[in-house]
């Protein structure tokens, strides 16, 4: 049909609506020639193989080239005919032929496209027409930012009025992608944000660096602004769904780390099918390395964990995720050495993952005894217990605060590593420590406490403005923790932190992400160092530093050698801790731990009153 009005349109503007009888006698004959010529073009590409809503720019292509090969075979049919392409004979002028061609094409395309352009009209009438959309920035003027911006004009399920865009790149200044304007620099977003009165900022620029955004938080902290992400796989593995796609801007964003992939270290096939135990599995971190060798594959996996409420849900929820795996679940408190010792009668695990620990600093300042009978006593009864029954692995997690300890769980970690360390020398088990810091989002971390501070209003708590700590998610902690297992890097490994962070800074920053600009809409106060705190944290002592070396963002470091009498020193500190004797305790501790240093004051102070930096 369109074919041949296009044919009749194109002479009737050929001879103004009058076309001579020898030319309009030719009409029917050239019609069918055409609509064959046509519909051939048009099924070698494809053009009855359509798809209405989502038509882009390499369908607006095929059209346009089908209908240049329509024209071709027209022409070459027309040829071996003997027809006359000539104003002055009965065949059809070449005029008529060009603008049948535009005609053609122009009618293709409009049919074939109104449909998306009507559902885009509807859209953007609806939300012209929605007063409760947020106006809204997109950061990043790049492949990404466009697609996102048109995977918004598809639909109205969304609640953002991009107004359009900021970039670095100069050379985008003042362009148009989709219609909406590249309106400046981030460098320029504060004011960009007031004179357009935008109230969300979306980040699309691919692998964004974690410096960048917390620069980009930091200029607009004293704006209430909502702040939302693309993920990687949006980005990279074209999850082209608006809405589902952008997630709430996070702290593990702020952070420049990135995850750690096991499948390139192949570290997976010597996970696959191992039976494999983790105490502590109710845990943030003990979970997590329970989701990641089932992740990999393991045979079975043995959870221990004294809190069963925990141990219950992370359990259902992995048999969920992973139905076809071996998961068993025992209730267990690790300073029961004869339960302890059952279990591993019954289960004879190839690999251990010790992640059971006492690790709230403050708490265990009030209760030495306890964290001495769970860090230590604990510690002794599941690594002997691996020696005794012939594990193949043996893996504890410790923490930074075990470096020149101020507190008494830095302090017990630190006698754990000793113990590991001392029954490893004789030992066919392969016994390794993994020190690292603060893990994001694990429970009883700073980021849940400030959430919920944030949602309650405030006030956001900080021990002290200059505090620092080391920072790392959950998944890159665990997925080096099994390259540290399952590579056999040493007996003590640190894993590379990157740079410490303020926690002032992260307070702001999270009210920053929140909406509320910080220290107006969500005060924060100081509530000075907690008994066992220090201002900054250390991954390595003086002897560890000078003999470390760098593999796979992981430090491989030789601490100096344990007491010779280190096992009866312990088992002294663990019966004047199952006594109660705190004191005492402090006292062996020490003498232990040379470097532990009771903490007395929660700062030291310059002589003008400020505080000293060189701690």
């Amino acid at each position: 049909m369109i074919a041949a009005f296009s044919l009749w349109m194109a002479y009737q503007l050929r001879f103004e609506a009058e076309v001579p009888l020898r030319f309009a006698s030719l009409i029917p004959q050239l019609l069918a020639l055409l609509v064959a010529s046509r519909l051939c073009a048009n099924f070698l590409f494809n053009l009855h193989r359509w798809s209405f809503k989502l038509s882009g720019l390499y369908d607006a292509i095929r059209i346009g080239v089908a209908g240049l090969l329509g024209s071709g075979i027209f022409m070459i049919c027309l040829y071996f005919l003997r027809i006359e392409l000539t104003s002055f004979a009965s065949g059809p002028p070449r005029s008529v032929l060009v603008m049948e061609f535009f005609i053609t094409t122009t009618l293709m395309g409009a049919i074939r496209f109104s449909p998306r352009l009507a559902k885009m009209y509807r859209v953007e009438q609806a939300l012209a027409r929605n007063s409760s959309l947020e106006r809204t920035l997109i950061v990043g003027a790049g492949a990404t930012g466009e697609q996102l911006l048109r995977d918004l004009l598809r639909s109205d399920a969304h609640y953002y009025k991009v107004v359009g865009f900021v970039d670095d790149d100069r050379r985008k200044q003042g362009t148009y992608l989709s219609g909406r304007p590249v309106l400046g620099l981030i460098a320029d977003l504060p004011a960009i944000v007031k004179r357009h009165k935008a109230g969300t900022i979306l980040i699309a620029i691919p692998r964004v660096p974690a410096k960048r955004i917390r620069e980009i938080l930091a200029m607009c902290s004293d704006l209430k602004l909502r702040f939302k992400i693309l993920p990687v796989s949006y980005i990279y593995l074209q999850d082209h769904s608006a809405r589902p796609a952008l997630t709430d801007l996070s702290p593990e964003d702020l952070l420049p780390r990135q995850e750690v992939n096991l499948k390139e270290t192949r570290i997976g096939e010597a996970i696959e099918g191992r039976r494999v135990m983790v105490t502590g599995a109710g845990g943030s971190i003990g979970g997590e390395i329970c989701r990641q060798l089932l992740e990999n594959r393991v045979k079975t996996l043995f959870m221990l964990d004294t809190n069963e409420n925990e141990l219950y849900l992370r359990a259902r929820s992995f048999q969920t995720e992973f139905p076809d795996s071996g998961i068993v679940t025992s209730v267990v408190d690790v300073r029961g050495f004869r339960r302890v010792e059952r279990l591993f009668s019954e289960f004879r695990p190839q690999d251990v993952f010790h992640a059971a620990a006492h690790k709230h600093v403050p708490l265990m300042e009030a209760a030495p005894d306890e964290a001495v009978t769970n860090n230590v006593m604990g510690t002794h009864n599941v690594a002997w217990m691996a020696h005794e029954y012939g594990a193949q692995r043996f893996v504890f997690i410790s923490t930074d605060k075990a470096v020149r300890p101020s507190s008494v769980m830095g302090a017990t970690k630190r006698v754990g590593e000793m113990l590991v360390r001392s029954i490893g020398k004789h030992s066919d088990t392969k016994f390794s420590v993994v020190r690292f810091g603060n893990v994001l989002g694990s429970a009883g971390s700073v980021v849940p406490l400030f959430r919920q501070q944030i949602a309650a209003g405030g006030p956001v708590t900080v021990t002290d403005p200059e505090v620092r700590r080391y920072f790392m998610t959950i998944g890159e902690a665990v997925g080096l923790v099994l390259q540290v297992a399952y590579r056999d890097f040493g007996e003590l490994c640190i894993l590379d932190m990157g740079e410490q962070i303020r926690i002032l800074d992260l307070a702001r920053h999270m009210i920053t992400m929140a909406g509320f600009v910080p220290e107006k809409d969500v005060p924060i106060t100081f509530t000075g160092l907690r008994p066992g705190e220090k201002l900054y944290e250390q991954l390595m002592t003086e002897e560890e530093e000078s003999t470390y070396r760098v593999d796979s963002k992981i430090f491989v470091a030789c601490s100096p050698e344990p007491p010779a009498d280190i096992e009866e020193v312990i088992k002294e500190l663990i019966a004047v801790a199952e006594r109660g004797e705190d004191e005492e305790v402090l006292a062996l501790l020490k003498n232990l731990v040379p470097s532990y240093s009771v903490m007395q004051e929660t700062r030291s102070m310059t002589e003008d009153g400020q505080p000293d930096s060189s701690l």
